[in-house]
């Protein structure tokens, strides 16, 4: 991309889409293979429909939701239960955890994925997710999830239960467009979840991420509201509307808004006007833009391209930004670069101070892109795909000092 982009208009949001398709499709690839592979063992052996949290001691209680997913060395598994866990002044009572006076619970949300819930190697734990739960909680009361496999969404809530954080959680659905079983198997896992567990801690159920853009990618279409993202759209409402007819059998159709996600230029209307929310992608990254101009694009575009259309549909649907961030590192050095700035963690620094105070002055409803880097992108993808958390994989700060200013 030319380095003379013109970094506070709209129009290069185009060009940060199609770069970011290039690389969410792929992921999306893998994700659908991952599915396909493991269909069948799924329904053979029932795994991923439901957890059954029983009334008994603790660490029965662990090994329950441990098990629910397998221990897999995958590629995506990895022991974040480390040394670096956060200290407990009981160490049977995960709520009696001691805080970190370098963390500051200055940011409105966090995007997260539970280490080693990425099909076919379900390698995630309830020990693992705990500690992760213990350190977002001092940076934040909200964290959203993007899909509900490998028993994701039971064990964030019962980590939360747990630690006895002030914490709510999006649930996420990721179905993909070819393949039909995706949506299901998740509905039936969110919806154990959500009778195991109740309420009181989920904010909303996101149904889609990055769907609409997919299904123009694979149809050669790049308008979401043309004939062809109309048809996408329909497919995705279809589950929107199910989802609604699951809560509805739960009698909590009007107590758990449904919302979907987005890249920030790839909302459909039709879909939409069927949410009560919706999460768009905005990568400042991916646009080209300088570090220094990063946060004001992030919040032009994100006015421009999302809540003022929004606005104007007949729900008015709520706009989050769902993922927003800068890389600290490539792990290449052709793509150390996006044209304009490197990918480090002094520019990451100089993202979080530009962004996250003027955010939660301005009300904006974000989640940062993201708790902790994530090696199996790295792995896959190359470049600074695995290296946007705020903490190292291991769960170390990265050295960077976290805003003094509380969120909303």
């Amino acid at each position: 991309m030319a380095d003379n982009t013109n970094y506070e208009s709209v129009g290069s949001g185009l060009n940060y889409s199609l770069e970011k398709s290039k690389r969410r499709s792929n992921r999306s690839k893998w994700i659908v293979l991952g599915s396909i592979i493991t269909l069948l063992a799924l329904i053979a052996i029932g795994v991923g429909v439901g957890v059954s949290v029983s009334n008994k001691n603790k660490n029965k209680n662990n090994n329950d939701l441990s098990t629910s997913s397998s221990s897999s060395s995958g590629s995506n598994s990895t022991d974040s239960s480390s040394s670096d866990a956060p200290k407990q002044t009981d160490p049977n009572d995960p709520s009696t955890f001691v805080k970190d006076p370098n963390l500051k619970q200055s940011f409105y949300g966090m995007a997260y994925t539970p280490e080693g819930s990425l099909l076919p190697d379900c390698g995630n734990s309830l020990d693992a997710v705990i500690h992760d739960i213990q350190v977002m909680s001092q940076l934040t009361k909200r964290v959203r999830l993007y899909g509900a496999d490998c028993n994701q969404s039971a064990l964030v809530l019962e980590a939360i239960k747990q630690t006895k954080v002030d914490m709510e959680v999006f649930l996420g659905n990721y179905p993909t467009p070819d393949d039909e079983t995706a949506y299901t198997r998740q509905r039936d896992t969110i919806k154990a979840a959500i009778q195991t567990y109740g309420t009181d801690h989920i904010a909303g159920i996101t149904v889609g991420n990055e769907y609409i853009l997919n299904y123009l990618n694979a149809h050669g279409a790049t308008d979401p509201n043309s004939a062809v993202g109309n048809t996408g759209g329909e497919q995705l409402v279809a589950d929107i509307n199910d989802t609604r007819s699951m809560l509805n059998d739960l009698q909590l159709s009007k107590t758990i808004p449904i919302g979907n996600s987005d890249a920030g230029s790839y909302f459909n209307n039709l879909v939409l006007e069927a949410v009560d929310y919706g999460l768009s992608n905005v990568h400042p990254w991916f646009a080209n833009t300088t570090i220094q101009n990063a946060a004001s694009w992030t919040a032009t575009f994100f006015d421009e391209t999302n809540v003022q259309p929004a606005a104007q549909l007949p729900n008015k649907p709520k706009m989050y930004i769902a993922e927003t961030g800068w890389p600290s590192e490539s792990s290449d050095a052709g793509n150390a670069n996006n044209g304009a700035s490197d990918a480090s963690e002094a520019n990451l620094q100089i993202f979080l101070d530009n962004f996250v105070c003027q955010a939660n002055t301005n009300g904006t409803g974000y989640f940062f892109f993201e708790f902790t880097d994530e090696p199996w992108k790295d792995k896959l993808y190359g470049g600074v795909e695995g290296h946007w958390g705020l903490f190292h994989s291991n769960r170390t700060l990265k050295r960077i000092t976290i805003p003094d200013c509380p969120a909303p």
